[in-house]
């Protein structure tokens, strides 16, 4: 009996032990940032949580404009099927670099900030990316001009025009304010998809060691502009190898969620393509979130005009699976496209082939939205 007794003691304090183990490999998370504020602390915890219990549905543009529809006081694409908002919506600061009333969608800033401070009202999280121009070139993002990013570096030739960048940056982010004045954080992800070669900081452009003394300036300095509400969020397109992902990673000390976006092509109308990149891209970083105690995301996703009735169900809820990520961000829903003679959009609208099947994936108890932010 005795025996029975030390043994249930033991069985107790390895169960104990082992159980503050598990919960310490889901808690033992801090910010990059070491001055974060307390409302910023809060969300990156609370990610963690809502993470447990499932993913959060992002929408990149979601307030500002849908399919044959722009600037309508509480419209959403997501909202007219579902009747709730995504728990997470996307924006971009480019423009801001070159003083443009409005970013690179076309949205004016005003109203970018007004979306914003909108849906954090309501609970909703904010993730924001920066197609900025080329600096040495003063072209597009897209212009992949060779060591265009070194010219940025600190004794670069274009050094003190991109710490003005920063600084227009950081004025904005500091100007996006809850109703008591507090700064709302966001989730910061910049240089994105970076293992491609399309934009001028992407792979092959500049050299690993280049690409995160960028990272690495770009973090220190909005942090000395007294920016400490963003969780930064490292970003690749495709990858294969865990070596890969981590190629150009700056630290743990710089980042705080990993991600990488994915696409499914019309090459690949039954998905198998796409559920399978998916699913081995996030095998590795899923691995590398435990062991460096960080977040993981599907930051970028979509299959453009979705013709298939069941991707939601039967293609984007495979290729996440079982694995515990923040959030998938599903791209814009821009509409028709003159210039390319298409529809380009994402997300479903009232009306679209695969909407019933959206209703099936909303109603998922994995499946987090705007609503379900505030019950967790």
């Amino acid at each position: 009996m005795k025996k029975n007794i030390i043994t249930l003691i033991i069985a107790v304090f390895i169960g104990g032990s082992c159980s503050s183990q598990n919960n310490k490999a889901n808690t033992n998370l801090s910010l990059s940032d070491h001055k974060a504020t307390p409302e910023t602390v809060f969300l990156y915890k609370k990610l963690n949580k809502l993470s447990q219990k499932g993913f959060l549905f992002g929408h990149q543009d979601d307030l500002a404009y849908g399919v044959k529809w722009k600037y309508e006081d509480d419209r959403s694409d997501i909202k007219d099927v579902v009747g709730d908002y995504p728990g997470v919506y996307g924006w971009d600061l480019a423009g801001l670099e070159k003083d443009s009333p409005n970013n690179i969608d076309g949205i004016p800033f005003t109203k970018m900030k007004q979306y914003i401070e909108e849906s954090h009202q309501r609970g909703g999280i904010t993730t924001i990316s920066w197609h900025f121009d080329n600096p040495a070139t003063g072209k597009s993002a897209w212009d992949n001009t060779p060591n265009s990013l070194k010219t940025i570096l600190p004794g670069g030739e274009n050094n003190q025009k991109f710490t003005v960048w920063l600084d227009k940056a950081a004025a904005y982010l500091l100007s996006l304010k809850d109703k008591k004045g507090k700064n709302i954080p966001v989730l910061f992800r910049p240089y994105h998809e970076l293992t491609g070669g399309w934009f001028w900081w992407g792979k092959g452009n500049c050299t690993p060691e280049e690409f995160k003394a960028a990272w690495k300036f770009t973090f220190e300095y909005l942090q000395k502009k007294g920016v400490h509400n963003l969780i930064y969020v490292y970003n690749t397109s495709s990858f294969n190898t865990k070596e890969d992902f981590l190629a150009h990673y700056p630290g743990d000390n710089y980042a705080d969620m990993i991600s990488f976006d994915s696409y499914q092509n019309n090459d690949d109308k039954e998905g198998q393509k796409f559920i399978t990149e998916v699913q081995n891209q996030l095998k590795i970083i899923n691995e590398i979130g435990i062991e460096k105690h960080k977040l993981i995301a599907v930051a970028e996703a979509g299959y453009e005009a979705i013709p298939d009735p069941k991707w939601w169900t039967g293609t984007l809820l495979k290729a996440i699976g079982d694995y515990k990520i923040s959030y998938v961000l599903l791209w814009r829903n821009h509409g028709w496209q003159e210039k390319e003679q298409k529809m380009h959009y994402y997300a479903p609208y009232t009306g679209q082939i695969s909407e019933k099947d959206f209703v099936d994936f909303y109603n998922l108890d994995k499946t987090l939205f705007e609503k379900d932010i505030n019950k967790n």
